[in-house]
Formats: structure tokens, C-alpha cells, sequence
């Protein structure tokens, strides 16, 4: 039952992946591709912890970890940098 869930949940995410790719590409504005870039950054974090749900081991979250903190400071620095004009003051 556990697998069927997650493979009905892995295809609503790679939908939302790609809803996200198509915001990326035709995002009217600067900060909606930026938020499309994070939002995406959520839904590999939601795929990975799912694959490690299906393959029943714990180094996918740990990996799930490492992106999360990648795509925060990631996305700081895109904001930063849109704000300032420079990402290290």
C-alpha cells in the first residue's frame, strides 16, 4: 500500500517540477523565477524524502538535508543580490 502512495506522490511532484520549469522559463518578472527556483528546490527535497520512503533507507535524508540548506542559501543570495546589486557586503 506504502508504494502506491509514493509512486502517486512522485508523479503529483514531478508534475509540480515541471509546472515549476514552465514558470522558470516564461516567469514574468525576475522574482518569479527566483521563487519558481525555490519552490523547485522544495520539490526535489519532497522527491528524494520519497525515494527514501520506496528504497526504505536513511541516506536520502540525509542528502535531503544537504539540498535544503544549499537551496536556502541559494535563495538568499539570488534575493541579496537582487536587492544590493552584490551578494557580500
Amino acid at each position: 500500500m506504502i508504494v502506491i502512495a509514493c509512486v502517486i506522490a512522485l508523479v503529483a511532484i514531478s508534475a509540480a517540477i515541471a509546472l515549476n520549469l514552465y514558470r522558470m522559463a516564461l516567469g514574468p518578472d525576475v522574482t518569479d523565477r527566483i521563487l519558481a527556483l525555490d519552490t523547485m528546490v522544495i520539490n526535489a527535497i519532497g522527491l528524494i524524502v520519497l525515494m527514501g520512503i520506496l528504497y526504505g533507507t536513511t541516506m536520502y535524508f540525509e542528502a535531503a538535508l544537504l539540498i535544503a540548506m544549499v537551496g536556502f542559501v541559494t535563495t538568499v543570495a539570488f534575493c541579496k543580490y537582487l536587492l544590493r546589486g552584490n551578494v557580500i557586503e
